[in-house]
């Protein structure tokens, strides 16, 4: 299926916008349903916040940078014109979903929302099963044995 241009991942849903959503869905319910924030408000908290983001940042500027020098598509309902395996993708196969959890949590600390972290799970849950497995199919049927080969010897997350 290398040369098919119209198989794609399938994913309508940019994935930003479910770390974005449920972000705003936290901060909703703490309005409805507040959870102390004492903590949040201590440096502490922005400081592990802060921390949190700068090593999301390590995940997210390499992995841009490798995508927009292979010319390759952040769009999810675009079909992939190269496997990437080398740099920051040797090292985990989804670093910008990272960077993406990286910094909703790290921005959880900053901001102060405890419903945040509890709705972390879901979150985790969904694009783990809406997003990642669906490019996983997509990368299977796109790239064959080379995309099983890199599966081996790189994990999905680290």
């Amino acid at each position: 299926m290398m040369g098919n241009n119209k198989d794609n991942p399938g994913i309508h849903i940019p994935p930003p916008f479910l770390y974005v959503a449920t972000f705003f869905a936290a901060v909703l319910i703490q309005r409805l349903l507040p959870f102390s924030r004492i903590f949040f408000y201590t440096t502490t908290s922005k400081i592990i916040g802060s921390v949190i983001i700068l090593i999301g940042l390590l995940f997210n500027f390499p992995a841009l940078r490798q995508f927009f020098k292979t010319k390759n598509t952040l769009v999810t309902i675009k079909p992939a014109n190269s496997l990437q395996t080398t740099g920051i993708y040797s090292v985990s196969r989804n670093p910008m979903y990272i960077s993406l959890l990286l910094f909703y949590i790290g921005l959880s600390f900053i901001i102060g929302n405890w419903w945040n972290l509890v709705l972390l799970p879901f979150l985790f849950l969904i694009v783990q099963e809406y997003v990642i497995k669906r490019e996983e199919k997509y990368l299977d049927r796109r790239f064959g044995q080379q995309y099983s080969d890199y599966k081996t010897k790189v994990r999905r997350w680290l």
